[in-house]
Formats: C-alpha cells, sequence, structure tokens
C-alpha cells in the first residue's frame, strides 16, 4: 500500500511548487509556478529530471538537504526555510514542507512543497536571460519566434501552428527527441486566445505509474491513507492547455481515463464524487510513430483518433540541412548573451561537418554540440578541433570505404560496410534494436544475430 504521509501538513495552499524523488533523491517529477526557477539554476525543464536534487546548488548536501534529510530518517520537515546558492553564485530562497512516500513500510521517494523567492539580484539575473517576459506567468518560454528555420517543411509547421492556434482541437506531436515537440505545444498555447492562461507539461514517462492517476487528476482527502485535497493537472489547466509528453507510456486503464476526460470535459479527483468540468486544450506529443503504436496495441485506437484531430510531423535535423547554418548563428547569439565568452567567427569545415553530420539528437543535440564548443573555443572562433569528437569523426571516411592501403577481398569490403550501416543505424535509433531494423529492413532476430557476429555490443 502507497502511503504518503500529509497529516501534518496544513497549508498547502501557502506553496507554489511540486517536487517528487526516488528513494535516492533523483527528480522524477516537478510542477513550478516559474519556470524561471529552472533558468536560474541553468536547466531546461527536459534536463532538470532524473538529477539528484542536491546537483543543483554549491551550499546543498546530503547532510542538509530537507529532501536527503526525510528520504534518511522517514519522517516529515514542515516549514523549513532555507537560503540556497546556485552553481552561477545567485541566491535562492524558499520555505518548503517535505514528507516521505512510503510503501509497505518502506521508503520509496519524497514529495516537497515550497514557495520560492528572489533577491534582487536574482530578478536582475533573470531579466538577463527572458525573452519573452510577458509570457513567465504562464508557465512558458518559447513562442513561434522560437521556431528557427529557412527549410520548406518546418516553414510549413509554423504556418500550421498558426492556423490551428485559432482553434481548440486536439494536437498530436510526432517528432524524434530533441525535434522541438514542447517547443511547438508553447507556440501553439500562446498563439492562441488560453495565452493568458497556464500551459502545464507533464512528460508522462517520467512518473511512476502508481502516482500518474493522482498526478492527471488530483486526489480527494480521505481516498487513501494520507491524502489530501489536492488539484491534478487538469484542474491546473484549467483555461489554458495540458501539454502530455510521451503519451504512448500511460498505461491501458489511464489511456481509458484520458480518452474520458477529453471526450466528455469532465474529471473526478481519485476518491473523489464530484464532477469536474474543464475548459482546456489537450495538446500530446509521442516519440513514436502513431502508425506504430497502433501495431503494437501501445496507443489505443480511440484514444490516438481523439487526440490526433490535428497531428504534426516533425522533421530530424538530417532532413533539415538548410535549417543548420541559421540555427548555428542562433545558438552562437544565445551563448554570446549567456556565457562569458563571445564567439564571432566559426571555421568553414566545422558548418561542413555539422551539414554531413547525422544528427540522431536533433536540434538538441545541435545545441549542446554549440556548447561543447564554447567550452573549448580560443580567439573567439570555433574551430574542426573544438566539436564533439563523434562529430568531427563522423565526416572522416565513409561507411564502406578502405581505412588502409591493404588489399581487401569482397567479401570483407562487403562486411565493413555492413558493420558500419548497422553501427550508424544503431546510434541513429539511440540502440534501440527494433527502430535499427526498421531503419536496416531487417527481422530483429537478424539484427541481433550481426551484432553478435562483429561484436558490436
Amino acid at each position: 500500500m502507497l502511503n504518503i504521509d500529509l497529516d501534518s501538513f496544513k497549508n498547502l495552499s501557502n506553496y507554489d511548487d511540486l517536487l517528487v524523488t526516488d528513494e535516492k533523491g533523483m527528480i522524477i517529477f516537478y510542477d513550478v509556478a516559474d519556470l524561471d526557477i529552472l533558468k536560474e539554476l541553468g536547466q531546461t525543464p527536459e534536463e532538470f529530471l532524473g538529477k539528484n536534487i542536491t546537483t543543483f546548488y554549491k551550499n546543498l548536501t546530503e547532510e542538509n538537504s530537507t529532501v536527503m534529510k526525510v528520504l534518511k530518517s522517514g519522517e516529515a520537515l514542515c516549514d523549513v526555510r532555507q537560503k540556497m546558492l546556485t552553481k552561477i553564485d545567485s541566491t535562492i530562497e524558499s520555505v518548503s514542507s517535505t514528507y516521505p512516500i512510503k510503501e509497505n513500510g518502506k521508503i520509496k521517494g519524497a514529495i516537497e512543497f515550497s514557495k520560492h523567492y528572489y533577491s534582487k539580484d536574482s530578478i536582475q539575473y533573470l531579466d538577463k536571460y527572458a525573452r519573452h517576459k510577458i509570457y513567465r506567468k504562464n508557465n512558458t518560454v518559447y513562442t513561434i519566434e522560437d521556431i528557427i528555420t529557412v527549410e520548406s517543411k518546418m516553414i510549413a509547421v509554423k504556418n500550421k501552428v498558426e492556423k490551428i492556434s485559432k482553434t481548440n482541437s486536439t494536437v498530436l506531436i510526432y517528432g524524434k527527441t530533441g525535434t522541438g515537440k514542447e517547443l511547438v505545444a508553447q507556440a501553439i498555447h500562446n498563439l492562441s486566445d488560453r495565452y493568458g492562461k497556464p500551459f502545464i507539461s507533464l512528460n508522462c514517462s517520467a512518473v511512476p505509474e502508481s502516482l500518474l492517476e493522482s498526478t492527471l487528476f488530483g486526489t480527494k482527502k480521505g481516498s487513501f491513507t494520507g491524502s489530501e485535497d489536492m488539484p491534478g493537472l487538469f484542474e491546473q489547466a484549467q483555461g489554458g492547455t495540458l501539454f502530455l509528453d510521451e503519451i504512448n507510456s500511460l498505461a491501458p486503464h489511464l489511456q481509458v481515463k484520458l480518452l474520458k476526460a477529453i471526450e466528455e470535459k469532465i474529471i473526478r479527483r481519485v476518491g473523489g464524487q464530484k464532477n469536474i468540468h474543464l475548459d482546456i486544450r489537450v495538446i500530446s506529443a509521442t516519440n513514436e510513430d502513431p502508425d506504430d503504436l497502433l501495431e503494437k496495441g501501445k496507443l489505443r485506437e480511440d484514444l490516438f483518433y481523439r487526440l490526433s484531430v490535428v497531428q504534426i510531423d516533425l522533421p530530424n535535423l538530417a532532413e533539415r540541412k538548410d535549417d543548420i547554418k541559421v540555427l548555428l548563428e542562433n545558438f552562437i547569439n544565445f551563448y554570446n548573451n549567456n556565457m562569458n565568452t563571445v564567439i564571432n567567427d566559426v571555421q568553414p569545415e566545422v558548418l561542413d561537418c555539422f551539414k554531413e553530420y547525422k544528427w540522431p539528437g536533433n536540434v538538441r543535440e545541435l545545441k549542446n554540440a554549440v556548447e561543447t564548443a564554447y567550452n573549448n573555443a580560443n580567439a573567439g572562433q570555433i574551430t574542426i578541433d573544438d566539436i564533439p569528437r563523434r562529430i568531427r569523426n563522423y565526416s572522416g571516411p565513409q561507411a564502406g570505404a578502405p581505412t588502409d592501403d591493404k588489399s581487401h577481398s569482397l567479401k570483407d569490403s562487403v562486411e565493413e560496410f555492413e558493420k558500419k550501416m548497422i553501427v550508424r543505424e544503431l546510434q541513429a535509433a539511440e540502440g534501440k534494436l527494433a527502430e535499427t531494423a526498421r531503419r536496416l529492413g531487417i527481422s530483429k532476430q537478424s539484427l541481433k544475430y550481426k551484432i553478435d557476429k562483429y561484436k558490436l555490443k
């Protein structure tokens, strides 16, 4: 039996932010009133998940962290005031109440409610980073201006975003990791009449199944041991937009409840008897092909049809080669303003290398590659030696070409070519065998045989 000890917590309404960790202090879910908190910590919403709570502050340790104390003692800590120093030497003050999550008497994690306060210096720091200050209050950081492109496929996406933002239809966004699914979702919200209301985002795969239902639908006091009246994300998004990423990770029974909520625009909290009427727009996303999800039974057909009244397919960066130059210029402008290094020039070989590379991590990987270069660059110029090794090495000998002057038999050359193709597609598919086999046009069993044959794992 899962038990969240909230008996002593009486002032939930006084707190803005929610954070859930596992038993090791790794963040598995969060919901903050102001996403600029993450900016001050130097994190994006995606990067914040999966890290230990102590890694974001210079003066936070396992000994003085409220979360780590609760995980160790199993006892709640209420109304604790803290002054924390970030990695960039700005100060965040907070008051928090932290409670253990137990299952059959064993600590499985912690849940912390908190409210943050900015010092005057911190506010000035945030102003430096804000590109769209007016949108801060609705939990977004992106608008359609942040979709940087000169390529026809992405221009078509931008045009579609502008058109559908005026309606309330559900939207399903399909794109591989790093293609900008949340960026597009936020752009839709901020172009719509709902921009003054909250944009609430949830990565469905980041929350344990045992907590997902209460996270989405909220809880009624007394519905289970230690439960309190708590609004779920549907209620928190009232009047605005609820964005559900990796929707395919929802368990079948939750897919049924989600379908019912979207169809009827009515929910009930877990353990509640009162209907709550909804006025929200639902945008969902998946990094797997919807057709494959339907074929494998990972996504219910009726839910898919309801979620995908409008479907937006985001191209991989490898399909947007003309965008690499403008994205590179955009990231250089960003880092020139936000790092202690100014870049004025990029070697032509760098751009050539970027256009040759396959970018399995898409736009996010390109941004990270530029940041890597900033950490390596000298004299205000990015050179080929400053970019990540995997990228600069990719532009070397082509797959299948002999790597030395020794003669190769036809069999050797074919096997070398096959091996390099498998390695390349494994990297592009992030190590997923089924996706790699699909890319290569062979069965999963054949792929496993070849991986063993060439000792690739």
